[in-house]
Order: C-alpha cells, then structure tokens, then sequence
C-alpha cells in the first residue's frame, strides 16, 4: 500500500430520473493515476454511503488530498427548487472534523459559481472547468513546496480575498477507465455509462451554462481513445450501452464521421444516444451514426415557436424541428424533444404554437421545463435584470427561475394533452415505469417506452 493516497468524492446524490455515473472524477483519475505513480488513488461516491460513513473511511484512509466533485447545484425544476450547496456544505465541514487533508472542489456546479461555491464552502483549492492538469499541477507543486498562484483555471484565497485564475489551457488526448467499484451500480440504475467525445459549446443559448463550463472553444478527443474505452466497456463488462454526454454531439461533424467509423470498424455491437441539435444534422450522418449504434437522440428543442427559437438564441427554425423529427422517424431512430415553457419572450400565443406545432411530430415524447433556471454570465441574467425578475445583486445561488408573466401556468398540461401527444412536465414522476424496466433489463434512457 502506498503512504501518499488522494480521496476523490463525488458528492452528487440527485438521481432523478435516474443516477448520472460521476464521469467527471473519472477522467480525472485516470489522467493522475499514470502521472502520479507514487499516489494511491480512491474514489468514493456519496450514492452509496452517507456522510458519517465518508467520515469513517476517510478518518482510516488518512488521505494527503481530498477531491470533491459538485455536478448540480439544485434540481433545475422550478416546481421543486431544491437546493443541493446546503448538502455540500455539510460534507466539507464533516470532512474537515476528522482531517487535515488539502480539499480541492471542482465539477460542474462548482464552475457556474466558483468564488460564491469557494467562499461558501471554504475548501483550501477550487478548480473550475477541466481539472486534469490543473490538479496534477496544483499537487506536484505543493508536494514541492513551490508557489501554486499562477496555475490555471486554480480558485484560492490570498490574504483573505478569493483569486480566481484565468483558464489557459485545454485537452484533447484523455484516457478513461471506469471505477471498478462504481460501474456495476451504474450499469444496473441507469442502464448506461457516459463518454464524452468532445468539450465545449459554440453556440449562444440565453441560458445555458455550457459555454460558462467548458468554454466556447470545442475540443475534440481522440477517437482512438474513445473506441478503447468502449471496447473495455463492452468486451471486459458485457455494457453495450452508452450516453455521449457531449454539449452537442453533431458539431464537428467531420470527426463524428471519423468516430462512427472507427466504432463500425471495432466490430463492437453497442448501442448509444447523445444531445442533439437540428443543425448539421442531415440523412448520411445519421445513418452511419445510426450503423455506428445510434439509438436515441435528445434534442435541446426549447420551443417549437419561431419568436421563442429567436429570443432564446436558437440557430434553427420550427420547419427544421419538424423535418429532422420526420427524419428520425423515417431512419427508425428514437428521439426525444426537451422544451422550456414560460422562458424569456413566451406568451400564450408562442406556447399555443408550440402545442399545435408538436401535432406535426410522431413517435416523440416532450419534456418541458416550466420557466428558465438564470445563472450568472448569461444572457437571462441580464434580461432578469432588466425586467425587474432578480436584483442586480442577487447571487442566483439559490435557485431563481424566470417566468414570464404572459402565461397562463394553470392551464398548460390541459392544453398540452388536447395536442394528444406525450408530455411529461417536471412534477411527474417516470421512475416508477424506467424502475419496471429496468428490472426486465432495458437500457439507455427508455423514453422510448412513454410515447403514445
């Protein structure tokens, strides 16, 4: 055993509609384990064990580093409001009760709100966006007692302010091996594991905290890798089953070609699904996707209304919406269309559009979100501002939600179902129906299964 050990914690316990594998930590791991051969590394995942549990392994483990990953910071329903920062709060203060490890925060929630997350939960290091170099560097450094105040993407205190570096650097050639301790949880719960093809997100939603996360820039990675990766999956643990949790996956499409082709050549019989957009997205592609194993496609729809397509920052038209949804259908593929009513510009007219727009798409299912999650540095926040929705000085910690105030919530599910399409909104509960399947042994996301 070795006298150096890391302890990485993914502190996510939100899983509806079902649990998200912490693919985060893994990337991580992987990239430290080849470059820190004298380290130990453990991951533990607060899924299975709770916080006075962690206390004990982490009091026997004794680690010189701890990692804690934050994927959400509520549950993004404004129907429910949870708010998760309370949650990992708790675990850092009970981490530091039987610890003097160095704690270093990252993940995705922590990189939407990195000095409010830093000065709220008072690790010793934050790291916001992509984390493998900035904590390899970051742990060589303080190992070497060396100055740690000009790494990249760090969050730290200096004379009691917070400092918060610029990010200056980006990958492209990552490794992935999956937890051996995680894996067959995840394969059971959720009925797939997730793999990132690329980083990044080019496009301008007033939303959206993608660009804010992974930057503007899109990163490919090396497709090589990915088919590794996959072949490990499939030949090692019998998973034939996939989520490629890419912002967008059909950018870039010269390399998704490239993908799809090494994946067909591989001989592997998986099955995958991944977030779509209408654009760049014609018949050839699909259909070597669709040889590739591409079996369910989620489109970040918004709205099937040409007004609120344009005010939210879509770079598509509601005719582009229904030829691609026809196209599925007629390549036999599943998709999915995810909406927001009652966002930024919405009237009872543009959601009536909406519903009578969605009668001229078969085989789909429509989740809609009610009303839009702001978050700093987007858009929505200014707008919010404008419209008198939040203080300029409102943190928007606490999960506030933009709700326009031309519609009428109380009738939206009567007039959604008279359009006799599926909708699900965010107060009903689909585990009930994916748990049944589940245990039959369906995989992927199984939406499928709720179409009318």
């Amino acid at each position: 055993m070795k006298e150096n050990k890391i302890l990485f914690i993914s502190a996510n316990q939100h899983v509806n509609p079902y649990p998200v594998y912490p693919i985060g930590l893994s990337y991580i791991t992987t990239y430290l384990q080849d470059r820190l051969p004298n380290y130990e590394i453990k991951v533990v995942d607060l899924n299975f064990t709770n916080v006075e549990e962690l206390q004990s392994l982490t009091k026997e483990y004794s680690p010189k580093y701890i990692g804690v990953s934050f994927r959400n910071i509520d549950d993004v329903n404004s129907y429910n409001r949870e708010e998760f920062v309370t949650h990992y709060k708790n675990v850092i203060d009970h981490l530091r009760i039987v610890s003097d490890a160095k704690i270093i925060v990252g993940g995705s929630g922590f990189s939407i709100f990195p000095e409010l997350m830093f000065d709220r939960l008072n690790p010793d290091f934050g790291v916001y966006g992509e984390g493998e170099q900035t904590i390899l560097n970051l742990i060589n450094t303080l190992d070497n007692n060396e100055d740690f105040t000009g790494i990249s993407r760090l969050v730290y205190k200096k004379n009691g302010q917070c400092v918060f570096n610029k990010n200056e650097s980006y990958f492209s050639d990552l490794d992935l091996d999956f937890d051996k301790d995680l894996i067959d949880f995840y394969w059971q719960k959720s009925g797939m594991l997730n793999v990132q093809t690329k980083r990044g997100c080019p496009y301008s939603c007033i939303y959206c905290t993608y660009p804010l996360i992974e930057g503007k820039k899109v990163r490919t990675l090396n497709t090589d890798k990915i088919v590794e990766t996959l072949k490990k999956l499939y030949y090692q643990k019998g998973i034939d089953y996939v989520f490629f949790t890419d912002s967008v996956f059909n950018i870039k499409n010269d390399y998704n070609y490239e993908l799809a082709e090494k994946i067909i050549a591989s001989g592997i019989k998986i099955h995958w699904g991944g977030y779509f957009t209408f654009k760049n997205l014609d018949e050839n592609l699909l259909k070597i996707l669709k040889k590739s194993g591409l079996q369910h496609v989620e489109f970040g729809t918004e709205a099937i209304s040409e007004k609120c397509l344009k005010t939210y920052g879509k770079n598509f038209t509601v005719q582009d919406v229904i030829e691609k949804s026809a196209l599925c259908n007629k390549l036999d593929i599943d998709f999915a269309h995810f909406l927001i009513t009652g966002g930024y510009g919405e009237t009872d007219e543009t959601v009536d559009e909406t519903f009578e727009n969605s009668k001229h798409i078969d085989n789909s299912v429509f989740f809609t979100f009610v009303g839009m999650r702001i978050y700093p540095g987007t858009k929505l926040q200014e707008y919010a501002i404008q419209e008198g929705f939040i203080d300029a000085n409102d943190n928007l910690l606490e999960p506030k939600y933009y709700l326009s105030k031309d519609v009428n919530y109380d009738t939206l599910k009567e007039r959604a179902y008279k359009t006799r399409k599926r909708w699900v909104f965010p107060d009903e509960d689909t585990t009930i129906i994916t748990n049944k399947l589940r245990q039959r042994g369906k995989k992927g996301p199984l939406w499928e299964y709720m179409t009318m």
